[in-house]
């Protein structure tokens, strides 16, 4: 195992000593965030083989990740260590905040062991700091507007450097803004756990700020530090609604009143918030910053997705969000030739006008072991699991010439369209919702078909822990019949 020490603040020396020379702009590596969330991610940190490694619990939970490593050079031999790391958690390895580039160290050296996805949600929106200091140009017009009207409005404002002096008043700001938004007698928030943990640590955490007051008011502030030599991250920003414009003029000021080496200023993610992500657009970033999360696949998976691209041809990034969001081998039935997997469906949990409905998935045979009857026997496996456990119906999209016919004689019926909720940004479908008409084998008396079927994604159902069975090959014992779900 790595010998993992907890972030302190005296560690801030030895860890920016890797992350301010790199061009890694991820918000998640400046300092000050590692230590100020510290006690959400039990953030630690290790130096392996001359790179800066970071391990923390994935949203403060069970699961452990690691950063991206930092430093010169190609990380990707690390990756046996990590893995060994995680192994000796009970976890696969997963690895978070990967850029584009850091992606490619891992395809090239370890070929076809991740699986990886940036899912949007988490993407940081980093700008050019001479664009929102200066807000020049014709699509910078509207918030020239705002801070115009502000500045007609309350001629009385002044900028001033945020100070110690200073946090009281903030954290009552704070406090005001999230009036209405979260149930005011609730216990500390996080994010304001976070903020009162950078307030007591300002200077040491290397933090710089600003604020905004009309007349003796304070209106709006900001914080934050920098992730490397040319980029600064803004942590914090708040404003009084009441004041129309708060928001745009505490943002153009405070990029004024940074230093000239920042280049870049990093606002972070919108978190899948539609008027957050709204008012990042509007801003214009320069990139949305890629953070890719790759998973190290177990070997069933690898086969798995070996079978799906040769039955489907789809890209890997359609693969991947499978595996890492819905695949289980639990739910998987399977027939195997030699120790390969030869043939395969999945199980899906949804609910439906139908009831408990179980989509029938990514049914394929590898060309190898076709006309064998592996797929009418995993059909017939997959009614009687599904009847055992009280489902009401099975569902699947034929989506092939002879599709229909073929399912026809095992009981499927209809041609109902059908949509899919509950599922983030995946396509169980074929692509083109004007083809997603689905077949229905009913399981018991009493099931009428629907004009129209719904099929809400059963996240609970689905639930599974995919450590399970870390560094054994869940594929090694098939035989050419079909597995048990």
């Amino acid at each position: 195992m790595i010998d993992f020490k907890p972030i302190r603040l005296e560690d801030r020396a030895e860890i920016e000593r890797y992350t301010m020379p790199s061009q890694i702009t991820n918000c998640d590596l400046a300092f000050a965030n590692m230590y100020c969330w510290q006690f959400m991610y039990h953030s630690a940190w290790a130096v392996v083989d001359g790179f800066l490694v970071i391990r923390f619990q994935i949203d403060g939970g069970e699961k452990i990740g690691y950063m991206q490593p930092v430093g010169p050079g190609d990380f990707a031999p690390l990756i046996p260590l990590l893995r060994e790391d995680a192994h000796a958690h009970g976890q696969r390895l997963r690895i978070i905040g990967l850029t584009d580039e850091g992606c490619e160290m891992i395809r090239r050296m370890h070929i076809g062991l991740f699986a990886f996805e940036s899912r949007r949600a988490l993407e940081d929106y980093v700008y050019r700091a001479e664009d929102l200091r200066t807000l020049a140009g014709r699509h910078y017009q509207p918030k020239r507007n705002h801070i115009n009207r502000f500045l007609a409005e309350y001629p009385d404002y002044h900028y001033e450097e945020l100070t110690p002096d200073r946090f009281a008043e903030c954290l009552q700001l704070e406090r005001e803004w999230r009036q209405g938004r979260d149930d005011p007698d609730s216990e500390l928030s996080a994010e304001q756990r976070a903020m009162q943990r950078a307030f007591d640590h300002f200077e040491e955490l290397g933090l710089r700020g600003g604020c905004i007051y009309v007349g003796d008011q304070m209106v709006a502030f900001t914080f934050g530090s920098a992730v490397n030599d040319h980029t600064f991250d803004t942590h914090v920003e708040k404003a009084d609604t009441e004041y129309d414009g708060a928001f745009t003029i505490i943002n153009k000021l405070f990029a004024e009143h940074l230093p000239p080496q920042y280049t870049l200023i990093n606002r972070e993610e919108d978190l899948g918030i539609p008027g957050l992500r709204q008012a990042k657009l509007s801003y214009h970033p320069a990139v949305i910053q890629h953070k890719f999360t790759a998973i190290h696949l177990h070997p069933d998976e690898i086969a798995v997705k070996a079978l799906w691209q040769e039955a489907f041809g789809d890209e890997d990034a359609y693969v991947d969000t499978f595996l890492m969001h819905y695949y289980s081998h639990r739910r998987m039935l399977s027939v195997g030739c030699d120790g390969a997997l030869a043939s395969m469906l999945h199980l899906v949990p949804f609910t439906s006008e139908l009831g408990r409905t179980t989509y029938v998935f990514g049914v394929a045979t590898a060309c190898t072991f076709r006309e064998r009857g592996f797929a009418s026997q995993l059909l017939q496996r997959a009614e009687r699991v599904c009847r055992e456990r009280g489902d009401d119906a099975l569902v699947l999209i034929p989506d092939g010439e002879g599709l229909p016919e073929f399912y026809g004689r095992r009981g499927y019926k209809g041609s109902i369209p059908t949509s899919f909720t509950g599922v983030e940004a995946f396509d169980f479908g074929t692509g083109d919702p004007q083809r997603n008409r689905a077949m229905v084998l009913p399981l018991h008396e009493g099931i009428i078909l629907p004009e129209e079927l719904h099929l809400q994604w059963a996240a609970d159902e689905a639930a599974h822990t995919d450590d399970e069975g870390i560094g054994v090959d869940r594929l090694a014992n098939m035989e050419p019949a079909p597995t048990t779900v």
